[in-house]
């Protein structure tokens, strides 16, 4: 499904297509705050891959879910988040 609600400003010529597996057992946040005009955020539950477009430059925060909120644990540059073509196919 294409969700326009937090697309990319129309001045971000470079968009990256990026990937993003929750490969643990918890619920995870994954927040991008760091491109100005734009903020990304989506809810990943265990075992679930998120697809999204971002520039190189952005920042992927992934928060891990607690009871009583939520707390960093990784920064990833979104150029390491590039999807592959045949990581696609599966």
């Amino acid at each position: 499904m294409t969700q326009t609600l937090d697309s990319l400003p129309l001045h971000y010529k470079q968009r990256v297509l990026c990937s993003y597996l929750n490969a643990t057992g918890q619920v995870k946040i994954a927040r991008i705050q760091n491109i100005p005009g734009w903020y990304f955020e989506r809810v990943i539950f265990p075992g679930d891959r998120v697809l999204f477009e971002a520039v190189a430059e952005a920042t992927l925060e992934i928060h891990t879910s607690q009871v009583a909120g939520t707390t960093q644990t990784d920064q990833i540059p979104c150029a390491q988040l590039r999807a592959v073509e045949k990581m696609l196919a599966v």
